[in-house]
């Protein structure tokens, strides 16, 4: 008697032992986040405290054909869609999740016979016992059964709950992408709307301009024949305005190419764009207001999105350390068994068991530490990630700031060129018509004018982009 106790108390100093070297854990050392972030952007004219984000995108675009063109996408983007399926798969990850951390229950039935050998030892125990006095068991020998079956991991350290909400986070994250996927994307279809729309006025400015030339080579030709010009400055001319029609080919061509680009990104097939036709020139840039950098925190999809996958591999790091840990489960059943169907719901019949084991790594855990390791990589890496996603954030919404502010500059100094190359051509076809103006000055000033405006037009739609990027940069759109 005193050897079994002492065989039990060694085997239990073995087992405890062997328990306190497996929770030999390391300690957690997750990568502290620096969170530091300007307190406003830097000499902007546009910084204040209200931040345009909070303007619904209906609204600070203001365009219906814009608007629908946006609506339509939001609906019908292939991309869109594709992150829509991720995130009702991220939604049954955090479902599957939950799961893992109750208990599981399975409810079973089977029917069955035996007949063992008469000269082995089931088939002699058989044949030597009786059911009951009087009666042998029946060959062969039936097994009918039926009852329900339990097994649950306790999560005393929370790895399961730990993991369930590093789903979560995940889950989270990917909402959050989507909703920068929507910004960008609305952004994207302005910029191409713009596009499309300066596209229509460099074909104007074009055609008007070839109007021009065309008057002009009118006159030279009649100057020609009074022996006041000769053929070269008629082909001159007249090569110019070749040159000028020319141009409409290439524009048309960039016409049918954003055409189909905002088509694709609408997610329908090729078709013509419906929009505003008139007044590109006076769009304006309505109030724009950067507010505070630390809004970008709230606003910016991408920063939310980094913070989530951080949060997330944070708890990984528990989840990989609870490896370490002792694991508990406990299985348990209750049901009815008997040889024949009409004994089986019998109280006689009954049976259940309930077994509670514990189990924790001893020896090799090269790969709990590696795991280990590799969770503790990652959420260095998340530090990092949201870090740079911050520092990229800002630095985005400082770039279109300056845009369009150099933008804004810019427009009113082109302006003022083309008004005065616009005189100028006036002042050379008066000097040309009386003889005091050599015809290439006149090709020149034609020349000058055409490029002047539609630098003009593209200087506009640099300045309406900047306005785009402005709204996308500050976090705006998703909303």
């Amino acid at each position: 008697m005193t050897n079994s106790i002492n065989s039990y108390s060694y085997l239990f100093f073995v087992v405890f032992v062997g328990l306190m070297i497996s929770c030999n854990t390391p300690q957690i050392a997750l990568k502290p986040l620096e969170e530091s972030i300007p307190d406003h952007f830097e000499g902007q004219i546009y910084a204040g405290e209200r931040n345009i984000t909070e303007i619904n995108w209906r609204t600070y675009f203001d365009d219906p054909q814009l608007t629908a063109l946006i609506d339509t996408a939001l609906m019908n983007n292939q991309e869109m869609n594709m992150v829509l399926q991720e995130l009702i798969m991220s939604q049954n990850e955090v479902l599957e999740k939950s799961g893992e951390y109750l208990p599981m229950v399975n409810v079973g039935a089977g029917i069955g016979a035996e007949k063992p050998g008469r000269f082995t030892r089931d088939g002699t125990v058989e044949h030597s016992l009786e059911i009951e006095e009087g009666r042998e068991f029946p060959e062969p020998l039936g097994d009918f059964q039926m009852g329900a079956v339990a097994s649950w991991e306790v999560d005393v350290w929370r790895k399961l709950r730990n993991a369930k909400d590093a789903a979560q986070f995940r889950y989270l994250a990917a909402n959050e992408g989507k909703n920068f996927l929507t910004s960008n994307l609305i952004a994207e279809i302005a910029h191409a709307y713009y596009e499309v729309m300066a596209l229509d006025n460099l074909l104007e400015i074009i055609n008007n301009n070839a109007i021009i030339q065309e008057e002009a080579l009118r006159k030279v030709r009649i100057q020609k024949d009074n022996a006041k010009a000769n053929q070269l400055a008629v082909n001159r001319f007249e090569a110019q305005l070749l040159k000028t029609q020319n141009l409409q080919y290439d524009v048309r061509q960039q016409i049918v190419e954003t055409e189909n680009r905002i088509n694709f990104l609408v997610g329908r097939y090729p078709t013509t764009i419906a929009r505003n036709t008139n007044g590109f020139m006076e769009l304006p840039l309505d109030s724009l207001q950067a507010g505070i950098p630390t809004d970008l925190l709230h606003n910016r999809p991408d920063i939310r999105q980094a913070e989530y996958l951080l949060q997330a591999n944070n708890l990984d790091v528990e989840v990989a350390r609870a490896d370490f840990y002792p694991r508990v489960d406990i299985s348990a059943g209750i049901g009815f068994q008997a040889f024949n169907s009409s004994f089986l719901l019998k109280p006689e019949s009954i049976l259940f068991n309930l077994i509670g084991d514990i189990a924790a790594p001893l020896v090799n855990k090269k790969a709990i530490t590696a795991r280990y390791n590799m969770a503790s990589a990652a959420q260095a890496q998340a530090v990092f990630l949201y870090e740079q996603t911050v520092l990229d954030a800002y630095t985005d919404v400082l770039n279109q700031l300056n845009k369009l502010d150099n933008f804004s500059n810019s427009f009113v100094t082109k302006e003022r060129e083309v008004e005065i190359l616009r005189e100028s051509v006036n002042i050379a076809n008066s000097l040309f018509q009386y003889a005091r103006a050599d015809y290439v000055e006149v090709l020149l000033t034609q020349e000058e004018v055409l490029d002047a405006k539609m630098e003009l037009v593209e200087t506009k739609l640099q300045q309406l982009k900047a306005k785009v990027d402005i709204y996308r940069a500050l976090g705006g759109g998703w909303r």
